[in-house]
């Protein structure tokens, strides 16, 4: 298991998490929750304000495919793929490399990518119909925080059992009472978050070895 940051190539955006702290009630956190057409594409405060693809996940897919030293043949599985960008740019980064996607969102599979319709799966991370072993890694992107505990511990056993010691898992984080502060003015979906060692202590109890690393809302 090893921290390390497969997303350093992805562009960083200043947030504005005091717009969002005034304007957040617990009925935008319950439309947001649904993952639906508000959270995708609706105004930002009740998610991306619009999730639109510009190829900004290429450079992160060539980082993971050198990462795991993938080729062509092998399988990636995407949890919390949604309209399934990264899907399309692994396949994109590696002609011939069999990429697939997982989602909670009928909205988002529904809109997705030309490229990938018939490679995304409707379905929850707790809940991986793969059999054992099946993938050369599984990656979930700022997803698995938005499951309550116990279900963030099934789901990381999920990802290693598809991929034992081959995943890699991004979650919100924060490394000072400031972070956490900024990081509750700013989140809609998440439901469990903790400092790093309380992350790789959530880790270390569902026996996931993959990598990981963090998100830090600014």
């Amino acid at each position: 298991m090893a921290e390390i940051d497969l997303l350093r190539r992805y562009p960083r955006t200043k947030r504005d998490i005091g717009k969002r702290a005034h304007a957040k009630t617990d009925e935008h956190i319950r439309i947001a929750r649904q993952y639906g057409a508000e959270y995708f594409d609706g105004p930002r405060e009740l998610g991306y304000g619009g999730y639109r693809y510009d190829g900004r996940w290429l450079a992160i897919a060539e980082d993971m495919i050198a990462h795991w030293g993938l080729k062509p043949g092998d399988r990636v599985l995407d949890v919390g793929c949604a309209k399934g960008f990264l899907v399309k740019d692994l396949m994109k980064a590696l002609p011939g490399l069999e990429v697939f996607g997982l989602d909670v969102s009928e909205y988002a599979l529904v809109h997705c990518e030309p490229e990938v319709v018939g490679r995304l799966h409707l379905g929850s991370a707790i809940h991986l119909p793969f059999p054992d072993a099946s993938f050369a890694a599984v990656v979930s992107i700022n997803t698995l925080h938005n499951l309550p505990r116990a279900d963030c511990i099934r789901a990381l056993r999920e990802i290693e059992r598809l991929a034992p010691g081959r995943g890699y898992v991004q979650v919100d984080s924060y490394h000072s009472p400031e972070q956490r502060a900024v990081f509750l003015d700013w989140v809609l979906t998440a439901q469990t978050h903790y400092e790093p060692d309380g992350w790789r202590a959530l880790f270390a109890e569902a026996g996931y070895t993959g990598d990981y690393y963090w998100t830090i809302a600014e």
